[in-house]
């Protein structure tokens, strides 16, 4: 029986086991950030995204950053407090910059619901793929429609070169301040409500109007059965609202999109001068 010792294996020829691990670690490393981002960010993390392919993702994405980065990284500070440091460093801003947009897209979701709500279609509510939960089918819809605006101006490739360029002004072995993170949270979030009120605001007076004038009609004839005829008319103005304000609603989620990319750049280049 053979009894290979590890110094008899580490001394094989062409068998450089300890450079391999090394190289493994390191490459884990350098795919925290990535990967925080990919779980948290509004279309690679949803739901329907499977995770081999989440996990296959990120591994393409960090070696166009690996060989940078791991020239000025080393196994020694991985293994000591200071690895630990940069480990929460790194998936801090991962996790910030996903999740800054998917508040930002929030908003079309909120807006829909409160149009669901105000029209009386809250009771067609659907399971949410993205996550997990049921919700108003027009809330769906907006956010399947921001989604569509977001891919169709190349938003995903801009976040991701964004998220790949942060590790030139940021490397992996810098140590900046993280208070930005706070403040740009808060400030998404303040954003998504106030873009929510921008989307729904002229459709949820429009259905105001008729809801009031579906009273003052009920008021003046008694007889008349408000359930009978309120819901129809209020279904049917919504439907006409919509179909009237797409183009004004699209306008409004193209400059969401917009907004939502430049809070989440000026959030890393904010982390960088911090």
């Amino acid at each position: 029986m053979f009894n290979i010792s590890q110094a008899n294996i580490g001394s094989l020829p062409g068998l450089e086991l300890q450079i391999i691990l090394d190289n493994i670690l390191l490459f884990f490393f350098c795919s925290i950030r990535i990967s925080a981002f990919l779980i948290a960010s509004p279309i690679f993390g949803a739901r329907y995204v499977i995770l081999p392919v989440r996990i296959l993702f990120g591994m393409v994405l960090t070696l166009t950053v690996f060989q940078d980065q791991s020239n000025t990284l080393n196994v020694a500070t991985i293994a000591s407090a200071t690895g630990v440091i940069l480990l929460i460093k790194e998936a801090a801003i991962g996790l910030s910059a996903g999740l800054v947009l998917t508040i930002w897209f929030s908003a079309a979701a909120i807006a829909g619901e409160k149009m669901a709500s105000t029209s009386g279609l809250a009771f067609a509510a659907q399971l949410d793929p993205n996550t997990g939960s049921s919700s108003p089918v027009l809330s769906q819809i907006l956010m399947l429609f921001l989604l569509v605006i977001f891919l169709s101006i190349d938003g995903h490739l801009i976040v991701l070169r964004t998220l790949l360029d942060s590790y030139e002004f940021i490397p992996i072995t810098s140590l900046p301040t993280l208070d930005i993170i706070l403040k740009s949270g808060i400030g998404a979030a303040g954003s998504m409500f106030l873009a929510a009120t921008i989307i729904m605001l002229p459709i949820s007076i429009a259905l105001l109007m008729i809801n009031v004038s579906i009273g003052i009609i009920t008021r003046s004839t008694p007889t008349l059965n408000i359930f009978s005829f309120a819901f129809p008319v209020t279904l049917l103005g919504v439907f006409i609202l919509l179909y009237f304000s797409v183009s004004t609603i699209g306008f409004a989620m193209s400059d969401l999109v917009e907004s939502s990319i430049n809070y989440m750049q000026d959030m890393i280049w904010g982390i960088k001068n911090g």
